[in-house]
């Protein structure tokens, strides 16, 4: 059997998840939502920081006129990222707020290493998986390269939430996950559904008894569906993740789920993930 750590003494470290958290803000309704979300999964008595990146467009060069940027378009690409955090201070007032410059991806992994993040949240814009391979999602890039559990919010209809599913399959990862779940659910008294699908390459079902009782069910399913298919009708999903980087994490169940979920999706990144 694979080792499992014990899910009754660990739920206090679960709180660890949810006490520095940084939150991707660009203006739109739903990096707003994130900053909503994150605001009440946010451990009480912690911080929060919201952050705002902006950068100008590649510059248009032609062989007469030359470069078109200008610093008047560089003040406005400013404005608009404070615009966003004044839009974020509706929602979280007393969360600290950071500006910078840069693409939002890589400046939420900049801050990520530099202030300590255990959870970084951003709102999904609905891009699919494939597409945000292919246009360098910040979602996507968040999934494979930072180093902390990832929220990845929409629009939910109960928060705090009620109805909590965890994906396990035995692994330290899904472990992880579970607790972090199992804290979430006895905090706000919310309902867990736990699934175990029989399509996963390394299900591991004693683990899974030990971790979670003998009262599972288990799906005849792939593990992205059944996931995915739960989903549908919860307020948030719960995942482990392997620690995969780079190309290795593009088909990882967690990246795949997250971009096709129906619901708000926390991946969380526990002492047992792979470097």
């Amino acid at each position: 059997m694979s080792a499992v750590i014990d899910p009754l003494a660990q739920l206090s470290e679960a709180r660890t998840i949810f006490s520095q958290v940084l939150v991707g803000v660009d203006g739109s309704p739903e990096s707003f939502e994130a900053v909503r979300q994150a605001t009440l999964l946010k451990a009480p008595g912690e911080t929060m920081t919201c952050l705002s990146a902006w950068n100008l467009e590649p510059p248009l060069v032609t062989p007469m006129a030359g470069v078109t940027s200008s610093e008047a378009d560089e003040l406005e690409a400013r404005h608009t990222a404070e615009g966003a955090l004044r839009g974020a201070e509706a929602y979280a007032p007393s969360a600290e707020t950071m500006i910078t410059r840069g693409f939002a991806a890589h400046a939420l992994v900049d801050a990520i290493g530099h202030e300590g993040t255990t959870l970084a949240a951003i709102g999904s814009h609905g891009q699919g998986r494939t597409t945000g391979i292919l246009l360098g999602s910040t979602a996507t890039q968040l999934l494979h390269d930072a180093p902390c559990s990832i929220l990845l919010a929409r629009q939910t209809r109960h928060l705090p939430p009620r109805r909590i599913v965890v994906g396990v399959d035995g692994s330290p990862q899904s472990a992880s996950a579970y607790i972090a779940a199992r804290y979430l659910v006895e905090r706000f008294d919310g309902e867990l559904t736990v699934v175990v699908a029989e399509g996963g390459k390394l299900l591991d079902l004693a683990a899974v008894s030990f971790l979670v009782g003998d009262g599972f069910h288990v799906i005849s399913e792939d593990p992205v569906r059944a996931l995915v298919t739960a989903s549908a009708d919860a307020d948030l999903l719960v995942l482990g993740s392997r620690g995969l980087h780079g190309l290795k994490s593009l088909g990882s169940v967690s990246e795949r789920v997250a971009h096709r979920a129906a619901c708000s999706t926390l991946v969380v990144r526990g002492t047992g993930d792979e470097s």
